[in-house]
Protein backbone atom coordinates (compact mmCIF):
# COMPACT_ATOMS: atom_id res chain seq x y z
CA UNK A 1 0.00 0.00 0.00
CA UNK A 2 1.30 3.11 -0.75
CA UNK A 3 2.06 6.21 1.26
CA UNK A 4 -0.53 8.90 1.01
CA UNK A 5 -2.90 11.56 3.10
CA UNK A 6 -5.80 10.29 2.57
CA UNK A 7 -7.07 6.51 1.17
CA UNK A 8 -9.50 4.97 -0.92
CA UNK A 9 -11.69 3.19 1.06
CA UNK A 10 -14.51 0.31 0.43
CA UNK A 11 -17.11 -1.44 2.50
CA UNK A 12 -18.13 -5.25 1.23
CA UNK A 13 -21.11 -5.86 3.10
CA UNK A 14 -22.07 -1.85 3.83
CA UNK A 15 -25.77 -2.04 4.48
CA UNK A 16 -25.63 -5.05 7.43
CA UNK A 17 -25.41 -4.02 11.39
CA UNK A 18 -21.66 -4.09 11.38
CA UNK A 19 -20.96 -2.60 7.79
CA UNK A 20 -23.54 0.20 8.86
CA UNK A 21 -21.11 0.79 12.06
CA UNK A 22 -18.17 0.69 9.82
CA UNK A 23 -19.43 3.57 8.34
CA UNK A 24 -19.99 5.55 11.26
CA UNK A 25 -16.78 5.01 12.56
CA UNK A 26 -14.63 5.87 10.08
CA UNK A 27 -15.89 9.21 10.51
CA UNK A 28 -16.48 9.17 13.95
CA UNK A 29 -12.30 8.45 14.08
CA UNK A 30 -11.56 10.99 11.53
CA UNK A 31 -9.96 8.22 9.43
CA UNK A 32 -8.70 9.87 6.32
CA UNK A 33 -10.83 9.08 3.53
CA UNK A 34 -10.14 10.19 -0.13
CA UNK A 35 -12.96 8.40 -1.37
CA UNK A 36 -15.34 5.80 0.38
CA UNK A 37 -17.15 3.07 -1.56
CA UNK A 38 -19.97 0.61 -0.61
CA UNK A 39 -20.48 -2.79 -1.93
CA UNK A 40 -23.33 -4.99 -1.25
CA UNK A 41 -25.17 -7.38 -2.68
CA UNK A 42 -28.23 -7.40 -5.66
CA UNK A 43 -31.01 -6.96 -2.63
CA UNK A 44 -29.42 -4.08 -1.31
CA UNK A 45 -27.37 -2.37 -4.33
CA UNK A 46 -28.77 0.78 -5.07
CA UNK A 47 -29.64 2.25 -1.62
CA UNK A 48 -28.59 5.53 -0.68
CA UNK A 49 -26.26 5.75 2.86
CA UNK A 50 -24.88 8.72 4.17
CA UNK A 51 -21.18 10.12 4.34
CA UNK A 52 -19.75 12.88 5.66
CA UNK A 53 -23.00 14.79 4.67
CA UNK A 54 -22.32 12.85 1.54
CA UNK A 55 -25.08 10.77 -0.20
CA UNK A 56 -23.30 7.71 -1.49
CA UNK A 57 -25.19 5.09 -3.72
CA UNK A 58 -24.60 1.47 -2.42
CA UNK A 59 -22.99 -0.63 -5.83
CA UNK A 60 -22.64 -4.10 -6.59
CA UNK A 61 -19.94 -6.41 -5.58
CA UNK A 62 -18.36 -7.66 -8.59
CA UNK A 63 -14.69 -8.69 -9.58
CA UNK A 64 -13.54 -5.93 -11.20
CA UNK A 65 -14.44 -2.94 -8.48
CA UNK A 66 -11.26 -3.38 -6.20
CA UNK A 67 -8.85 -1.39 -8.66
CA UNK A 68 -7.48 1.54 -7.14
CA UNK A 69 -9.02 0.68 -3.78
CA UNK A 70 -6.19 0.72 -0.79
CA UNK A 71 -8.22 -0.60 2.22
CA UNK A 72 -11.54 -2.91 2.06
CA UNK A 73 -13.14 -3.86 5.20
CA UNK A 74 -15.25 -6.71 4.80
CA UNK A 75 -18.04 -7.60 6.56
CA UNK A 76 -20.66 -9.35 4.26
CA UNK A 77 -19.96 -13.21 5.54
CA UNK A 78 -17.76 -16.11 5.01
CA UNK A 79 -18.67 -17.58 1.39
CA UNK A 80 -18.39 -13.48 0.23
CA UNK A 81 -14.97 -13.46 1.83
CA UNK A 82 -13.49 -16.62 0.39
CA UNK A 83 -14.49 -15.49 -3.22
CA UNK A 84 -13.90 -11.58 -3.50
CA UNK A 85 -10.62 -11.06 -0.61
CA UNK A 86 -8.04 -12.84 -2.42
CA UNK A 87 -10.08 -11.30 -5.79
CA UNK A 88 -9.06 -7.87 -3.94
CA UNK A 89 -5.81 -8.49 -2.28
CA UNK A 90 -4.30 -9.18 -6.44
CA UNK A 91 -5.26 -5.90 -6.85
CA UNK A 92 -3.46 -4.54 -4.43
CA UNK A 93 -6.14 -3.64 -2.00
CA UNK A 94 -5.33 -4.62 1.70
CA UNK A 95 -8.35 -6.53 3.08
CA UNK A 96 -9.41 -6.47 6.61
CA UNK A 97 -11.64 -9.38 6.85
CA UNK A 98 -14.84 -9.99 9.42
CA UNK A 99 -15.80 -13.39 8.61
CA UNK A 100 -14.40 -16.52 9.58
CA UNK A 101 -12.86 -17.47 6.19
CA UNK A 102 -9.08 -16.52 6.89
CA UNK A 103 -8.79 -16.32 10.52
CA UNK A 104 -7.01 -19.91 11.42
CA UNK A 105 -4.93 -19.90 8.16
CA UNK A 106 -1.47 -19.71 9.28
CA UNK A 107 -0.28 -16.92 7.03
CA UNK A 108 -2.94 -14.59 7.75
CA UNK A 109 -2.66 -12.08 10.51
CA UNK A 110 -5.14 -12.37 13.27
CA UNK A 111 -5.33 -9.14 15.04
CA UNK A 112 -6.43 -7.12 18.07
CA UNK A 113 -5.14 -4.27 18.34
CA UNK A 114 -4.51 -3.66 21.79
CA UNK A 115 -3.29 -7.36 22.15
CA UNK A 116 -0.83 -8.10 19.01
CA UNK A 117 -0.42 -4.81 16.50
CA UNK A 118 2.69 -5.57 15.42
CA UNK A 119 0.80 -8.69 13.84
CA UNK A 120 -1.17 -6.27 10.91
CA UNK A 121 2.48 -5.87 9.40
CA UNK A 122 2.89 -9.62 8.52
CA UNK A 123 -0.01 -9.46 6.06
CA UNK A 124 0.08 -10.25 2.33
CA UNK A 125 -2.42 -8.46 1.28
CA UNK A 126 -5.60 -10.52 3.98
CA UNK A 127 -5.68 -9.16 7.88
CA UNK A 128 -8.45 -11.20 9.51
CA UNK A 129 -10.82 -9.92 12.50
CA UNK A 130 -11.41 -11.94 15.22
CA UNK A 131 -14.65 -13.62 16.50
CA UNK A 132 -16.34 -10.68 18.72
CA UNK A 133 -16.97 -12.72 22.14
CA UNK A 134 -13.13 -13.92 21.06
CA UNK A 135 -11.62 -9.70 20.63
CA UNK A 136 -13.81 -8.97 24.04
CA UNK A 137 -11.86 -11.51 26.06
CA UNK A 138 -8.57 -11.15 25.03
CA UNK A 139 -8.15 -7.54 25.54
CA UNK A 140 -8.76 -8.33 29.26
CA UNK A 141 -6.88 -11.32 29.81
CA UNK A 142 -3.80 -10.14 27.92
CA UNK A 143 -2.31 -7.81 30.36
CA UNK A 144 -3.39 -10.50 33.32
CA UNK A 145 -1.40 -12.81 31.13
CA UNK A 146 1.54 -10.92 30.80
CA UNK A 147 1.42 -10.49 34.45
CA UNK A 148 0.88 -13.39 35.86
CA UNK A 149 0.72 -16.02 32.86
CA UNK A 150 -2.74 -17.96 32.57
CA UNK A 151 -2.81 -21.82 32.53
CA UNK A 152 -6.24 -22.10 32.30
CA UNK A 153 -9.77 -20.35 30.76
CA UNK A 154 -13.11 -21.44 31.27
CA UNK A 155 -15.72 -19.06 29.49
CA UNK A 156 -19.36 -19.05 28.96
CA UNK A 157 -20.91 -16.28 27.01
CA UNK A 158 -23.56 -14.72 26.90
CA UNK A 159 -24.25 -13.13 23.38
CA UNK A 160 -26.95 -10.26 22.17
CA UNK A 161 -28.81 -11.54 18.62
CA UNK A 162 -26.85 -8.70 16.78
CA UNK A 163 -24.29 -11.10 16.44
CA UNK A 164 -26.11 -12.83 13.92
CA UNK A 165 -27.63 -9.87 12.41
CA UNK A 166 -30.62 -8.00 11.50
CA UNK A 167 -33.01 -10.55 10.95
CA UNK A 168 -32.58 -11.92 14.38
CA UNK A 169 -32.94 -8.78 15.98
CA UNK A 170 -36.19 -8.43 13.83
CA UNK A 171 -37.22 -11.74 14.93
CA UNK A 172 -36.16 -11.00 18.72
CA UNK A 173 -39.07 -8.00 18.38
CA UNK A 174 -41.13 -9.55 16.46
CA UNK A 175 -41.21 -12.92 19.50
CA UNK A 176 -41.94 -9.81 22.28
CA UNK A 177 -44.28 -8.32 21.35
CA UNK A 178 -46.21 -11.19 20.13
CA UNK A 179 -46.07 -12.57 23.29
CA UNK A 180 -46.74 -9.22 25.05
CA UNK A 181 -49.76 -9.89 22.87
CA UNK A 182 -50.70 -12.73 23.95
CA UNK A 183 -49.74 -14.02 20.36
CA UNK A 184 -48.59 -17.56 18.99
CA UNK A 185 -44.51 -16.84 18.62
CA UNK A 186 -42.83 -17.34 14.73
CA UNK A 187 -39.75 -19.34 15.26
CA UNK A 188 -37.12 -18.69 11.62
CA UNK A 189 -33.85 -17.73 12.85
CA UNK A 190 -33.42 -19.12 15.87
CA UNK A 191 -33.72 -22.83 16.53
CA UNK A 192 -36.02 -21.77 19.25
CA UNK A 193 -38.08 -19.05 20.92
CA UNK A 194 -35.38 -16.08 21.86
CA UNK A 195 -37.64 -13.81 23.72
CA UNK A 196 -37.95 -14.49 27.02
CA UNK A 197 -35.62 -17.55 26.67
CA UNK A 198 -31.47 -18.36 26.43
CA UNK A 199 -30.10 -20.83 23.69
CA UNK A 200 -27.11 -22.54 24.24
CA UNK A 201 -26.28 -23.04 20.49
CA UNK A 202 -24.50 -20.73 18.76
CA UNK A 203 -23.21 -21.61 15.19
CA UNK A 204 -23.41 -25.25 14.03
CA UNK A 205 -22.58 -28.46 16.60
CA UNK A 206 -19.77 -30.01 15.76
CA UNK A 207 -18.26 -34.11 16.36
CA UNK A 208 -17.13 -33.27 19.67
CA UNK A 209 -20.88 -32.02 20.95
CA UNK A 210 -19.16 -28.14 20.64
CA UNK A 211 -20.66 -25.30 18.59
CA UNK A 212 -18.18 -24.04 16.08
CA UNK A 213 -18.55 -20.82 17.73
CA UNK A 214 -16.89 -22.22 21.16
CA UNK A 215 -14.26 -23.83 19.02
CA UNK A 216 -13.31 -20.53 17.17
CA UNK A 217 -12.98 -18.45 20.94
CA UNK A 218 -10.46 -22.02 21.76
CA UNK A 219 -8.73 -21.79 18.63
CA UNK A 220 -8.71 -18.14 17.95
CA UNK A 221 -7.35 -16.93 21.65
CA UNK A 222 -4.34 -19.36 21.13
CA UNK A 223 -3.25 -17.64 17.92
CA UNK A 224 -3.39 -14.16 19.54
CA UNK A 225 -2.19 -14.90 22.39
CA UNK A 226 1.03 -16.70 20.53
CA UNK A 227 0.22 -19.60 23.05
CA UNK A 228 -0.74 -22.49 22.01
CA UNK A 229 0.11 -24.03 25.66
CA UNK A 230 -3.43 -22.09 26.98
CA UNK A 231 -5.74 -24.51 28.16
CA UNK A 232 -9.60 -23.13 27.19
CA UNK A 233 -13.02 -24.29 27.09
CA UNK A 234 -15.85 -22.37 26.08
CA UNK A 235 -19.62 -22.39 26.33
CA UNK A 236 -21.29 -20.07 24.23
CA UNK A 237 -24.65 -18.63 24.52
CA UNK A 238 -27.47 -16.72 22.62
CA UNK A 239 -29.47 -14.34 25.09
CA UNK A 240 -32.56 -12.05 24.39
CA UNK A 241 -30.21 -8.77 24.36
CA UNK A 242 -30.22 -6.45 21.19
CA UNK A 243 -26.62 -5.03 21.73
CA UNK A 244 -23.60 -6.34 23.43
CA UNK A 245 -22.16 -9.52 25.06
CA UNK A 246 -21.24 -10.44 27.93
CA UNK A 247 -19.11 -13.29 29.01
CA UNK A 248 -17.75 -14.82 32.85
CA UNK A 249 -14.31 -15.87 32.88
CA UNK A 250 -12.54 -18.32 35.14
CA UNK A 251 -8.72 -18.12 34.51
CA UNK A 252 -6.10 -20.12 36.75
CA UNK A 253 -2.78 -18.61 36.30
CA UNK A 254 0.55 -19.86 37.02
CA UNK A 255 1.53 -16.83 39.48
CA UNK A 256 -0.58 -15.95 42.15
CA UNK A 257 -2.77 -13.01 41.12
CA UNK A 258 -5.58 -11.04 43.96
CA UNK A 259 -8.51 -9.40 43.02
CA UNK A 260 -6.51 -6.34 43.53
CA UNK A 261 -3.52 -6.79 41.92
CA UNK A 262 -5.82 -7.46 38.71
CA UNK A 263 -8.68 -4.52 39.15
CA UNK A 264 -4.78 -2.04 39.00
CA UNK A 265 -3.62 -3.89 36.23
CA UNK A 266 -7.28 -3.63 34.13
CA UNK A 267 -7.64 -0.09 35.30
CA UNK A 268 -4.09 0.94 33.15
CA UNK A 269 -4.69 -1.71 30.23
CA UNK A 270 -5.33 -0.21 26.95
CA UNK A 271 -9.13 -0.24 25.83
CA UNK A 272 -10.17 -1.46 29.16
CA UNK A 273 -12.51 0.09 31.81
CA UNK A 274 -12.96 -1.37 34.93
CA UNK A 275 -16.24 -1.18 36.47
CA UNK A 276 -15.91 -2.69 39.75
CA UNK A 277 -17.55 -2.07 43.15
CA UNK A 278 -20.61 -4.28 44.15
CA UNK A 279 -21.30 -2.53 46.93
CA UNK A 280 -22.83 -0.09 44.67
CA UNK A 281 -24.17 -2.11 42.38
CA UNK A 282 -21.22 -1.46 40.08
CA UNK A 283 -20.70 -3.78 37.10
CA UNK A 284 -20.71 -3.91 33.61
CA UNK A 285 -24.17 -4.61 31.73
CA UNK A 286 -24.51 -4.68 28.05
CA UNK A 287 -27.03 -1.21 28.11
CA UNK A 288 -23.92 1.02 29.81
CA UNK A 289 -21.63 -0.88 26.49
CA UNK A 290 -23.83 -0.46 23.39
CA UNK A 291 -22.37 2.81 21.48
CA UNK A 292 -19.27 2.50 23.52
CA UNK A 293 -15.30 0.62 21.98
CA UNK A 294 -14.03 -0.33 25.06
CA UNK A 295 -14.26 -3.22 26.78
CA UNK A 296 -15.69 -3.15 30.87
CA UNK A 297 -14.48 -5.67 33.42
CA UNK A 298 -16.00 -6.21 36.74
CA UNK A 299 -17.25 -8.63 39.35
CA UNK A 300 -13.62 -9.48 39.52
CA UNK A 301 -12.84 -11.45 42.35
CA UNK A 302 -10.71 -14.48 43.64
CA UNK A 303 -11.46 -18.44 43.00
CA UNK A 304 -11.38 -19.56 46.34
CA UNK A 305 -11.78 -23.35 44.92
CA UNK A 306 -8.40 -23.29 43.27
CA UNK A 307 -4.72 -21.83 44.40
CA UNK A 308 -4.56 -19.05 41.83
CA UNK A 309 -7.73 -18.39 40.41
CA UNK A 310 -9.61 -15.43 39.02
CA UNK A 311 -13.32 -14.97 38.43
CA UNK A 312 -13.92 -11.92 35.78
CA UNK A 313 -17.00 -10.53 33.92
CA UNK A 314 -16.37 -8.96 30.72
CA UNK A 315 -18.73 -6.89 28.26
CA UNK A 316 -18.26 -4.92 25.10
CA UNK A 317 -20.83 -3.61 22.39
CA UNK A 318 -19.95 -6.91 19.36
CA UNK A 319 -20.74 -4.80 16.93
CA UNK A 320 -17.91 -2.01 17.58
CA UNK A 321 -15.39 -3.29 19.35
CA UNK A 322 -15.96 -6.88 18.94
CA UNK A 323 -16.44 -6.15 14.82
CA UNK A 324 -16.33 -2.68 13.06
CA UNK A 325 -14.06 -0.64 16.29
CA UNK A 326 -11.49 -3.77 15.68
CA UNK A 327 -11.55 -3.70 11.86
CA UNK A 328 -11.00 0.23 11.96
CA UNK A 329 -8.36 0.22 14.42
CA UNK A 330 -6.61 -2.71 12.53
CA UNK A 331 -6.89 0.14 9.15
CA UNK A 332 -5.37 2.90 11.37
CA UNK A 333 -2.24 0.70 12.88
CA UNK A 334 -1.83 -0.19 8.25
CA UNK A 335 -1.41 3.29 7.94
CA UNK A 336 0.41 4.78 10.55
CA UNK A 337 3.10 2.24 9.27
CA UNK A 338 2.96 3.04 5.74
CA UNK A 339 3.55 6.97 6.69
CA UNK A 340 6.07 6.26 8.79
CA UNK A 341 8.21 4.66 6.08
Amino acid sequence: MLKKKKYNVAIVGATGAVGKEMINLLEERKFPVESLRLFASERSAGESMTFMNQDLVVELLQEDVFNGIDIALFSAGEKISLQYAPIAARAGTVVIDNSSAFRMNPDVPLVVPEVNPDAVLKHNGIIANPNCSTIQMVVALKPLHDKAKIKRIVVTTFQSVSGKGKEAMDELFEQTKSLLSFGDVKVEVFPHQIAFNCIPHIDAFLDNAYTKEEVKMVDETKKIMEDDSLRITATTVRVPVYIGHSESVNIETEEHLSANEARAILSSAPGVLVYDDPGRNIYPVPVDAAGKDEVFVGRIREDESIPNGLNLWIVADNLRKGAATNAVQIAEILIRHTQKR
